[in-house]
């Protein structure tokens, strides 16, 4: 079977498997430590590269971060749901997921406030598969709901240590 025909919603099954048989072997194969570096970009903008792929957020005409932020969820869980969909051999003709929050920025703006940070957050995935049975729908959500990077940060304290170097 060649990948093409192994592939299901545009995914390498075979291959996607072989890696995590890898990383059930050495477990260290799933460590990530990505360095991301954030420029300013005048104004309340900037520019974040990584690796050379580079975004601009902020400003008036961009992304602001905590849009980004719900983004991120957003775009984590397309990849969740298509991949373990792909996993499941069920079929997408269409996924999309519409995410929401609430936060309040006085304290960005030196006022009383409350914290600046998402208060809550909801998401709807939206998703036709047609012939997906009640277990794999089930399969999906559990996995959105426990095995989502982005869905964990955004629930749960994640320890921050800031360091300023002043030139």
């Amino acid at each position: 079977m060649t990948a093409k025909e192994n592939a299901i919603n545009g995914m390498d099954v075979t291959g996607f498997r072989e890696y995590v048989e890898e990383v059930r072997l050495d477990p260290s194969e799933a460590e990530r430590n990505p360095i991301i570096v954030a420029k300013w970009a005048g104004g309340s903008r900037a520019r974040v590269e990584r690796d050379g792929d580079v975004i601009r957020m902020g400003g008036d005409d961009e992304p602001s971060a905590m849009w980004m932020f719900l983004a991120s969820l957003a775009a984590c869980d397309i990849e969740v749901v298509a991949t373990h969909a792909s996993l499941l051999g069920l079929e997408i003709e269409s996924l999309e997921i519409e995410a929401t929050g609430h936060f309040d920025i006085r304290r960005l703006l030196g006022l009383d406030g409350p914290g600046p940070g998402y208060d809550g957050a909801t998401y709807t995935v939206k998703l036709r598969a047609p012939g997906a049975t009640e277990e794999q729908i089930a399969r999906l959500r559990a996995m959105c709901e426990e095995a989502s990077p982005v869905g964990d940060s955004f629930a749960r304290a994640i320890p921050l240590e800031l360091k300023i170097e002043v030139e």
